[in-house]
């Protein structure tokens, strides 16, 4: 079988992860590929930025910040602040938006980083690491941006939650794909 197609048959969401991350190194070595997804122009219109630590703590306050649940239901809100320390790697993938350039629509420019993400999840998860594409309602909130360190014409997308994949994880047979329900030829 061809390599990427087997990556991506085999390819799964892992919810649980261990403590283990991949380091910088690693990281960027499989960024420069997933970078080579279609890109119209060559934009190049996203960049990734890596939450470790006490940045993910830093995310944690800023989602529930942005929930409102803190004076409402301060439970809910403490429960939302614990979500990026399910994994000891955030990777919050970032649309970077060049506007006013008609021939490339934003929404083209955010279809070429959610590429990359996709992509980067699939190396990620070939290279050993355990991957979900998390995203949410706070995407967009001013708060969450802040913890990211967004500029105007950038809009954060979601993250991949990266860390080790537990010895013993039940493997989830997935449903086939009906391939030719979802084909459409014109002649």
């Amino acid at each position: 079988m061809r390599p990427a197609l087997e990556a991506a048959l085999v390819r799964r969401s892992v919810s649980k992860v261990t403590d283990a991350a991949p380091d910088d190194a690693e990281l960027l070595e499989l960024l420069g590929a997933a970078g080579r997804v279609a890109d119209h122009a060559s934009l190049r219109p996203w960049r990734v930025v890596a939450l470790r630590g006490e940045a993910r703590d830093r995310l944690g306050s800023a989602l529930a910040l942005a929930s409102g649940l803190e004076a409402a239901d301060p439970r809910g809100a403490a429960k939302l602040a614990t979500k990026p320390l399910r994994a000891p790697l955030l990777l919050a993938v970032v649309a970077v938006h060049t506007p006013d350039y008609a021939k490339v629509p934003e929404w083209e420019q955010d279809a070429t980083a959610a590429g990359v993400a996709h992509l980067l999840s699939l190396l990620l998860d070939e290279a050993g690491w355990g991957v979900l594409w998390r995203t949410g309602p706070y995407t967009r909130h001013p708060a969450v941006s802040a913890a990211h360190g967004l500029r105007p014409n950038e809009a954060l997308l979601g993250w991949l939650y990266v860390g080790g994949k537990p010895e013993r994880r039940r493997v989830e047979r997935l449903k086939p794909i009906d391939a030719a329900a979802r084909l459409t030829t014109l002649d």
